[in-house]
């Protein structure tokens, strides 16, 4: 297993605390779908929480539940001339003035967004 992979998995192992956790204090007997945010600068690869989500559900309320990952893109704000814009990396050119910024408004995001229960 990689670092990456650990650090997924450290990640994994801390939502389905939070799911079960809550599940519980809802009064669920199962956990049918989780859906976590996971920002485009988080530092997650989704497909290896994928593949934690599999090797740590079973034995728990989650096991045979749905993980859902929506993708949140980095999104930036410019000082300069007041734009907000997506990019890939952490420091970014404007588009429309071509300074650089570093204003992250979103895409660092790593949460628990929702679940679905029965």
């Amino acid at each position: 297993m990689t670092g990456s992979q650990m650090h997924e998995f450290s990640i994994m192992e801390s939502a389905l605390s939070m799911a079960s956790e809550q599940a519980r204090q809802a009064g669920a007997k199962k956990v049918c779908l989780i859906r976590l945010r996971v920002g485009a600068l988080s530092g997650a690869v989704p497909e290896a929480l994928q593949f934690a989500f599999e090797a740590l559900s079973p034995g728990t309320l989650m096991e045979g539940a749905e993980l859902g990952i929506e993708a949140v893109p980095a999104r930036f704000y410019c000082r300069n001339c007041s734009a907000e814009f997506t990019a890939k990396l952490m420091y970014s050119e404007c588009p429309t003035c071509q300074q650089a910024s570093g204003d992250i408004r979103a895409g660092r995001e790593l949460e628990l967004a929702s679940m679905e229960i029965e």
